[in-house]
């Protein structure tokens, strides 16, 4: 520390991190405080971006202003604002060598905790007060947690709570009676961001305006204000099991699998059942078998040994940390997590370039995780990018399937000139096939393979999507599945004719799109006799009530002799129609001109 006058001129390092203030405080700041236009301007531009540093500062500001105003210490701005090229150059230092040029100007002071700004105003014959960064050894935070604790929740006007326990196997219970304040809260989110400026343990990993996230050795701390969230909140997250694959039930089958030939992984599963816990224990499992590993975290919060390089999203983009490691060439890749569609595209493109790639992603059941590759790269590719699919619940594997592309007729479908590109996904451990992905139409469906026993999960899409094409002309198509492979269309007599077309045309267009023979009837509702009916609007409904002994019995509802719609009676002796459908519409019409009919067998 070398004091050659009683001006002094703070840089931005000095105002963050609390040392003017404590310079004040300690009596050790008298005569006159010059705050360069510069270190204001550069506040603000960290405000304006969202980082929570810019904030900080700027409080920082309207504390030292109090203590000067307190204190009788004269404070004053000097400087103009820097300029675009200059703020571009900041963090080259432009900045700091303009704060230095006051500082000489006034034969200042400089205070600064910045050590390249201390060494070079010392080697221009500056006075420096240089604080030296101190460790912090431990956060507030951390007297919250216990060993089981998995997670710690603060929350402005409300009592501290945690999680504790296991994946999967965790209790939400209070740990204070005292309501936490705003100022007990933003001390505590101080201190984090203090521990981010001095510890080589902590990093920054997201920072906008209201909401900021660090990553502090097993901890991942995330702090939200207003307009975010309503309150201020704070809440840590911390790993309570660290297990390598010896620790799961797993069949040799899987092990060997793992071992030698699975390199498109997804590890899915619901929030806090443990999918992070196996990534880390399979990216330690490579690393011992001689293979290079990385991750792909954002934020960084696997628990790896140092031999794992833990990568977050470069100048805040996964793609150009994608471009790196295709650079870097490792033999397997933890994404952790896959979430949005960007990242299921790197997810895809670094495993189709021959990156082993191992992907946690969120999902309720096994199935999901591919219902999320569907529609963000093509049916036929997802074989080639995922080939295991790791279902956890509870710490535990539940269920494994592997993914295989053939060309055949689905299951439920006969004809031989059905045959299209489907996606098997098949049990792991039996090789039973489970599920059938394919094109269906212009859609892409995800069918359960079922015994045969029991209604065809094709024929529940089929008769759904003969209603979709012939409703476009049709109002009140009936649809009868008969068997597997065949089904009968009943519609009025009137609208026969179209939906064979002319030369059958439309019909074979039918057949040809649902894969089943359709025979085409007309609606006979003679053998039904008319019955007597009461009808009212409640709500956005049009309610049809008749007698009880039709509980339970299909009727037909006709306007005059044109039929309209069928429908089961309910169990308290009504018909719900929607007032805006074409039905209700249609019934409401009808009602006004005293023309409606139920027939009832």
């Amino acid at each position: 520390m070398t004091i050659k006058s009683k001006i002094y001129v703070p840089d931005t390092s000095a105002i963050i991190n609390g040392n003017v203030t404590e310079l004040i405080n300690k009596g050790k700041l008298t005569g006159e405080l010059i705050i360069p236009e510069f270190v204001i301007s550069e506040l603000e531009n960290q405000a304006n971006s969202g980082k929570e540093i810019g904030f900080e500062g700027l409080e920082e500001l309207k504390k030292i202003r109090d203590l000067c105003t307190k204190k009788k210490i004269k404070i004053s701005e000097f400087g103009r604002k820097p300029t675009i090229e200059e703020i571009r150059l900041a963090k080259s230092g432009r900045i700091d060598s303009l704060i230095k040029d006051i500082a000489k100007e006034h034969t200042a002071t400089l205070v600064t905790a910045d050590i390249v700004q201390a060494k070079s105003a010392e080697a221009v014959g500056l006075g420096v007060v240089y604080f030296k960064k101190e460790d912090i050894t431990k956060l507030q935070l951390e007297k919250y947690f216990t060993k089981n604790t998995m997670s710690v929740h603060l929350k402005e006007g409300c009592t501290p709570k945690a999680k504790r326990g296991t994946p999967g196997k965790f209790i939400l219970k209070e740990i204070g009676k005292e309501i936490l304040t705003n100022e007990y809260l933003e001390e505590i989110a101080h201190e984090v961001m203090e521990i981010v400026r001095v510890s080589d343990d902590a990093f920054l990993e997201m920072g906008f305006r209201g909401a900021t996230v660090v990553q502090y050795k097993t901890y991942r701390i995330a702090i939200t204000r207003p307009p975010f969230s309503e309150k201020m909140e704070l809440t840590a997250v911390r790993p309570t099991m660290k297990t390598d694959l010896e620790s799961y039930i797993m069949s040799d089958k899987l092990k060997q699998r793992l071992e030698t030939r699975a390199e498109g992984v997804i590890l899915a599963g619901p929030p806090g059942h443990g999918k992070s816990t196996l990534a880390q224990a399979l990216a330690e499992s490579y690393k011992n078998q001689g293979k290079i590993v990385k991750t792909m975290e954002q934020p960084r919060d696997l628990q790896v040994g140092p031999e794992i390089t833990q990568y977050g999203a470069l100048s805040g983009d996964m793609d150009k940390t994608a471009d790196l490691l295709l650079l870097v060439r490792p033999d397997f890749t933890i994404y952790d997590e896959v979430r949005k569609t960007k990242d299921f595209r790197l997810f895809s493109d670094m495993r189709l370039a021959g990156v082993g790639m191992i992907g946690v992603v969120h999902a309720t059941e096994a199935i999901d995780a591919v219902h999320r590759f569907i529609g963000r790269i093509e049916l036929g590719m997802i074989p080639q990018v995922i080939d295991t699919i790791i279902y956890i619940k509870d710490g535990q594997i539940k269920t494994v399937y592997t993914l295989k592309l053939t060309v055949r007729v689905p299951s439920g479908m006969t004809e031989q000139d059905l045959s299209r590109p489907v996606v098997d996904v098949l049990d792991f451990e039996t090789g039973e096939l489970v599920y059938e992905i394919y094109t269906y139409g212009e859609q892409t469906v995800v069918i359960p393979v079922v015994d045969k026993k029991s209604e065809s999960g094709v024929n529940r899409l089929a008769e759904e999507q003969l209603k979709k094409l012939l409703k476009k002309h049709i109002p009140n198509p009936i649809i009868e599945i008969v068997s597997k492979d065949s089904a009968i269309v009943r519609v009025t007599q009137e609208e026969i004719p179209y939906v064979i077309g002319k030369n059958g045309i439309n019909i074979s267009k039918l057949e040809g799109l649902v894969g089943m023979k359709l025979s085409v009837e007309p609606i006979i509702s003679t053998l039904k006799k008319e019955t007597s009916f009461d009808i009212f609007e409640s709500g956005g409904y049009v309610v049809i009530t008749l007698s009880k002994k039709y509980t339970n019995h299909t009727v037909d509802v006709c306007r005059g002799d044109d039929y309209l719609f069928s429908a089961t009676v309910g169990k308290k002796a009504q018909i719900k129609v929607k007032k805006k459908s074409d039905i209700g519409r249609s019934v409401l019409k009808a009602a006004a001109m005293k023309s409606l009919k139920v027939l009832a067998g």
